[in-house]
């Protein structure tokens, strides 16, 4: 028997890993990647440390698995963030907007769920001998859905014609790197002081900033 005496088992028969997932999500989301621990997943769940092992290797397998789910949360985010925009009739237009409106839902996401997005950036052994390098991804991973989102709207901005094709080599790296320090000055920096309307406004100036710098 898995469950533990006196715990309440809160996942189904068979789906154990993900039940241990989804309680270290929830960990990740109180206090970043050093909530999320193996022991402490399992007893969030009402499982032995001993059968949570069947399932993850260690701290690391299981910190590589909510990295995974938090940077496609924040995928999700971005995505929101294009599908509530107004159409338009114009392609370059509706390029530039939708840069914009993948930064604000990013930001967003960062703003909304600080522990999951700092989660979604840490360092894991996985990872650590992952072949990303910041440059480009493969489409069929999931943690990398979040930067395929990026270059698939950095190429719609050139095939609108509103940026040049000789500046779109390495164009990720640019746009994540201002949005990334962007989400990082706001949770840990100064900006993190700025009332909310203040603050909403220096997103939109840094994404409006950005995109001008894209398209000129």
């Amino acid at each position: 028997m898995e469950s533990t005496t006196g715990t309440r088992s809160r996942y189904h028969h068979g789906d154990l890993r993900n039940a241990l997932i989804e309680a270290a999500v929830e960990l990740a989301a109180e206090g970043g990647p050093e909530r999320v621990v193996l022991r402490e997943a399992a007893r969030s769940v009402g499982v032995s440390p001993t059968a949570a092992y069947r399932h993850f290797t260690g701290q690391g397998d299981l910190l590589e698995a909510v990295k995974i789910v938090g940077q496609q949360a924040l995928a999700d985010s971005m995505a929101e963030a294009v599908r509530v925009l107004p159409g338009l009739d114009d392609p370059g237009e509706q390029a530039v907007r939708r840069a914009e409106a993948i930064g604000r839902g990013y930001v967003r996401f960062a703003i909304e769920h600080p522990g999951l997005y700092r989660t979604a950036f840490c360092r894991t052994p996985l990872a650590q001998s992952g072949d990303f390098t910041g440059l480009e991804a493969p489409e069929s991973r999931p943690e990398f859905a979040a930067f395929v989102l990026l270059s698939d709207t950095l190429d719609m901005l050139v095939a609108a014609g509103r940026m040049r094709p000789e500046n779109r080599p390495a164009a990720e790296v640019a746009a994540w790197s201002a949005v990334h320090g962007l989400a990082l000055l706001i949770l840990d920096g100064p900006l993190a002081q700025l009332p909310p309307d203040q603050r909403d406004a220096v997103v939109e100036r840094t994404l409006t900033t950005l995109s001008a710098g894209l398209t000129r």
